[in-house]
């Protein structure tokens, strides 16, 4: 007998001005840079030329996530299917770090306080100030969302349990329907989604590398385990990657 099969696509957004800047973004909302506009268009046609057809795509609220998956959707001539949009797929908040150079921020902590910051599964960086919270509060984009579930900063284990009930009411749905999935979204919350698709440890997680534009494809029985996993290189030029 036939047995359906889930697909499940990840597409980290295409590198932002932040990325190239090596600056904590968290929450910020910044835009692609010309080579993160590339990078959305070349994994588009990528999933294309791999015949993969999304009947839904899901993106966090942020642009450069909402961009990418625009940008790869118009590439695979997709524009028209239903997008939706979650907070709960918003990059991990890096509390008071967000905006700060990552290189003088190791300075000004030490590279281990920072190392600990960036990569521990529970502990968060300090979180944000109570004037940058009021103003997050003022974000229409969040004006649905309790006070109380928007964050102050963030581990992944905290993004892990913002993206479950995400999981579980927006994806499982579709996926136990054998739909073909699309979620672009960031490092980290596609990180959360990964460790709990793979089960894979807290202390393995952290080091786990979601590259931007490289969508990953899992194909997921019926009981959503993982049957296969494949990640699609962008392949592109030197001339095409070189942004100064």
């Amino acid at each position: 007998m036939f047995l359906k099969v889930a697909t499940l696509i990840l597409l980290r957004h295409g590198q932002s001005t932040w990325n190239l800047e090596n600056r904590f973004t968290g929450w910020v909302d910044v835009d692609l840079t010309d080579q993160g506009i590339r990078e959305a268009v070349v994994a588009g046609q990528l999933l294309s030329q791999a015949g993969l057809v999304p009947t839904i795509a899901f993106t966090s609220v942020l642009k450069r996530a909402v961009k990418t998956l625009d940008l790869a959707l118009y590439e695979m001539d997709l524009s028209w299917i239903p997008v939706k949009k979650s907070w709960r797929l918003n990059e991990r908040h890096y509390g008071s770090l967000q905006g700060l150079d990552k290189a003088q921020t190791a300075l000004r902590y030490g590279d281990e306080q920072v190392k600990l910051w960036r990569r521990s599964f529970d502990t968060p960086p300090p979180p944000l100030q109570s004037q940058d919270m009021a103003e997050l509060l003022k974000d229409l984009r969040y004006r649905k969302v309790a006070r109380e579930l928007l964050p102050y900063t963030e581990c992944l284990k905290d993004v892990l349990n913002r993206m479950m009930p995400f999981w579980y009411d927006e994806l499982v749905p579709r996926l136990i329907n054998a739909e073909t999935v699309l979620v672009s979204a960031h490092g980290n919350s596609l990180r959360a989604l990964i460790k709990h698709l793979e089960n894979i440890p807290d202390d393995k997680i952290v080091q786990y590398e979601v590259p931007n534009g490289e969508p990953i494809v899992y194909q997921l029985d019926k009981d959503l385990a993982v049957q296969s996993k494949r990640i699609f290189s962008l392949q592109l030029s030197k001339e095409q990657t070189s942004i100064s």
